[in-house]
């Protein structure tokens, strides 16, 4: 999606350990009008999967879910870091690394918002490893849910993350694919 990939070379900034520093416009400080569009074009691409809902993670996922949602006219639900008080006891766990915190975190779903035999498609706002993903993924599994593809906003195609989720068919998704960050110069590729 071109109107990613310019705001990308604009305001992006390529930072030590393969970081991308996109919160100017994405996971910080969010620019509605780039996530409608990006959220638009992310439900043009899955319009035919079937979904029932959408499942992301807190916290960054949650804008390109929300804005895709609304063009799919589905309920988002968000894998949460932290249990509240008002999660049951029993819920659905996993754990996934971050790799901009450089820890594990935790992501828990309520089991009523991740019903058995519905249909999921995965909004995230990047793929890379493919860690926090296939967090999602084992979310999904233990529900005995079913997904039905992956959607990013950005994919850094050479840290294999697409390789990893694209074992089992499962389509995958990106609007910005990054090939190669190297020196500090953002080169994109099609996914």
């Amino acid at each position: 999606m071109q109107l990613l990939k310019d705001r990308i070379i604009k305001d992006g900034k390529v930072l030590n350990n393969g970081i991308l520093k996109v919160d100017g416009f994405i996971n910080h400080q969010v620019d509605p009008m780039l996530m409608d569009e990006c959220g638009k074009e992310l439900a043009r691409r899955f319009k035919n999967c079937g979904a029932d809902r959408i499942l992301t993670a807190e916290i960054s996922g949650i804008a390109p879910a929300l804005m895709t949602a609304r063009y799919l006219n589905l309920p988002v639900v968000y894998a949460r870091k932290n249990k509240p008080v008002t999660m049951p006891d029993t819920v659905y766990l996993t754990i996934a690394p971050s790799h901009t915190k450089g820890n594990m975190v935790e992501l828990i779903v309520s089991p009523e918002y991740l019903p058995r035999g519905e249909k999921i498609l995965i909004i995230d706002d990047f793929l890379a490893s493919g860690s926090t993903i296939l967090g999602l993924v084992r979310l999904i599994q233990a529900a005995g849910a079913e997904l039905v593809g992956i959607g990013t906003l950005v994919e850094k195609y050479f840290e294999s993350g697409r390789a990893l989720l694209s074992k089992n068919g499962t389509p995958i998704e990106s609007l910005a694919c990054i090939k190669s960050m190297e020196n500090g110069t953002i080169t994109f590729t099609e996914n």
